[in-house]
């Protein structure tokens, strides 16, 4: 929760320009040290996958959430669970952008970069802009560990850094005298240098300590002496920013009290806010949840996080492979649960066959893609958005299933509400397609009053519902709703409505097994007007100046593709902008609204899938804008793209 906490506060000692650590209280700034006030900042931690920097930024993270700043986080960490030590490969970085305004990316490029590591410093020092700072762990330019990386001199000493502001700090020395009376051997105690690193970043930044701190406490609640260890390092950190001359200033970044209407906010990553709408949505429709789901990056915390709510009668269910875990949710559905099955690409191409199923049974089933990089095994740990098609069409026979896509890690939240809404009211599988860059993102989030949510809640058949030629009333598993088309929801077990459930093509309203030519193109017609009848909003276009150009994207490109608008439109190019959430059915103003627009720009981190499909349907010519290196758009990058097309 966001909340307005001040400055840790303490006793200030003498200051000392040395290298030198400093134990005790963090302390006050001081008095003679320059305070400069920032709108926003772009930091970077960076080291080995074992250093720790994913810990480090969230924590950072979680203050700065806590004080009140707008914020957007990227980790990129490798697929290895531990990387070789000291290579390129083996990097685990976090970039964290945080302001005192709306801000919607984590930033095309760090202003500060915490580097661990020789591999660190050489991964990542070309995203950082000439007059940038750096903080160097310089304990561990050691020759060995340069050449490891192709450093034939040391860049501390070779003038190759001139260009920035580097802040020379042996991290691991500082770190190891903090702990000398802790008993520790060195390598436990060097294990707290990103802790000693996350406190002088800390200070730089005015960022509160009491959370970090309890973090500690709670995280190593039976290791009391390494739970010490780490928030002392944490405040030796702290108090070395203070006391060193090399660090005359610290930086001022005031809470976005402007960018957030009123409510409670919370930190919260989109798998996290995917879970939550998951749970919210059987409280919602007074259905259990069940998650029958194989682990698999960046899915596998969807699965953790629900593990751990069974109060809210959620099961889960790790299955021994991807089939095992549909097929169990599928189980689940036809037993009158909310299910759910969690993966991604690769997962999906297993699970393929049970989804037709789950479309001839019309069952509702939430299949949750987290798209990664592919094909096959491909990047598991970096971000892609190239399931679309495989969503779309990606099953035997005419199965069509509606996808929805959320566009920040908050709105994962909404689209799984969403996505549960339509699975339940039209009796269908529905794809939720994230990725990895909203899964492990992180942004604020307003926590909704129970008012505020939807009703999902559905009526279960409970007795006959239809009257035979000869006046018996009987039970009709595929008799529809005149509206939705969506047919009855009977519960196993319920007296007088057995019926026959398979993968064989159904009777119109009987169930019964059906090889009729006239009857399967009935059924399948009915099956594709039932997706194609999904009541959905109409798509926003957001266009002040009467452009003649429109930029239209779908899920996690929102945030660069609306900063890239941002740009232009100040710089006085008009540009119109809308965005996707309903991948079909499409909204039914999307043909009229594209026909508006003499271009059409579709920025997608694919191969032009997107646009594929809008060429098809709607006859439009959408200029396609991809990319495929595992990594989200760059604000900057997507905005000369798209001034590019305005010009042309």
């Amino acid at each position: 929760m966001t909340s307005q906490v001040s400055s840790p506060a303490g006793q200030a000692d003498e200051v000392n320009g040395g290298h030198e650590a400093v134990v005790g209280e963090p302390r006050r700034p001081a008095g003679d040290k320059e305070i400069r006030r920032l709108d926003r900042v772009i930091i970077r931690f960076a080291g080995d996958s074992g250093d720790g920097m994913q810990l480090t930024g969230d924590r950072f993270t979680s203050e700065t959430a806590s004080f009140g700043n707008d914020l957007s986080t990227l980790p990129n960490f490798p697929a290895e669970i531990r990387a070789p030590a000291g290579t390129l490969p083996g990097v685990s970085s976090f970039q964290l952008h945080f302001a005192d305004h709306d801000i919607l990316t984590p930033g095309d490029a760090p202003n500060v970069l915490v580097a661990m590591n020789p591999a660190a410093l050489k991964a990542n020092i070309g995203d950082v802009p000439h007059g940038g700072e750096i903080i160097v762990n310089t304990d561990e330019f050691a020759k060995r560990a340069m050449a490891k990386v192709g450093y034939e001199t040391s860049p501390l000493e070779d003038g190759s850094l001139n260009a920035y502001h580097v802040h020379p700090v042996p991290l691991t020395t500082l770190t190891i005298e903090a702990l000398k009376d802790f008993g520790l051997s060195r390598k436990e105690a060097e294990r707290s240098k990103n802790m000693f690193a996350l406190g002088l970043l800390s200070w730089m930044y005015h960022r509160p300590t009491e959370g970090t701190e309890s973090f500690l406490r709670t995280k190593f609640a039976k290791k009391p002496t390494i739970a010490e260890a780490n928030i002392t390092a944490f405040r030796a950190g702290w108090n070395f920013g203070e006391t060193t001359e090399d660090f005359a200033v610290s930086y001022e970044v005031a809470p976005a009290t402007s960018a957030f209407p009123t409510g409670t906010y919370r930190n919260i990553s989109g798998n996290l806010a995917l879970s939550y709408g998951l749970i919210a949505a059987s409280k919602q429709a007074d259905l259990p949840l069940y998650l029958g789901s194989y682990p698999i990056t960046p899915a596998s915390d969807i699965l953790h996080e629900l593990s751990k709510h069974k109060n809210f009668g959620v099961r889960t269910f790790q299955a021994e492979d991807e089939i095992a875990g549909i097929g169990a949710a599928l189980g689940a559905a036809f037993g009158g649960a909310l299910a759910v099955t969690t993966t991604s690409g690769p997962g999906v191409a297993l699970k393929s066959e049970t989804i037709g199923l789950a479309v001839s049974l019309e069952l509702p089933l939430l299949v949750v893609d987290i798209q990664r990089g592919g094909p096959s095994t491909g990047l598991p740990t970096k971000t892609e958005q190239a399931d679309l098609l495989q969503a779309m069409y990606g099953r035997n026979g005419e199965a069509p299933v509606p996808i929805v896509a959320p566009r920040t890690p908050a709105d994962c939240f909404d689209a799984a509400l969403d996505a549960a809404r339509i699975a339940l009211t039209y009796r269908t599988p529905v794809f939720l397609l994230s990725d990895g860059y909203l899964a492990n993102g992180s942004e604020p989030w307003r926590i909704p009053e129970t008012d505020e949510l939807p009703d999902l809640r559905v009526q279960f058949a409970t007795g006959p519902n239809h009257t035979l030629a000869d006046g018996t009333e009987a039970f009709w598993p595929y008799k529809r709703d005149p509206r939705t088309l969506a047919r009855p929801w009977a519960v196993p077990g319920t007296p007088g409505l057995e019926h026959r459930i398979g993968g064989i093509e159904k009777q119109d309203g009987t169930g019964n097994i059906s090889y009729d030519p006239a009857n399967h193109d009935f059924m399948v017609r009915t099956r594709q007007a039932k997706i194609d009848g999904i009541e959905v909003p109409d798509i926003d276009v957001d266009d002040p100046d009467g452009a003649h150009t429109l930029v239209l994207g779908w899920g996690s490109t929102y945030g660069p593709i609306t900063a890239a608008v941002r740009r232009l439109r100040a710089a006085g190019l008009p540009v119109a902008q809308a965005h996707l959430r309903h991948l079909n059915p499409f909204p039914g103003n999307l043909g009229e609204a594209l026909q508006r627009y003499r271009k059409v720009v579709v920025p997608e981190m694919n191969l032009g899938q997107l646009a594929t499909l809008i060429r098809a349907k709607y006859l439009v010519d959408a200029h396609s804008y991809t990319q495929v290196n595992g990594m989200p758009f760059k604000a900057e990058q997507l905005a000369e793209a798209l001034k590019e097309a305005i010009n042309d």
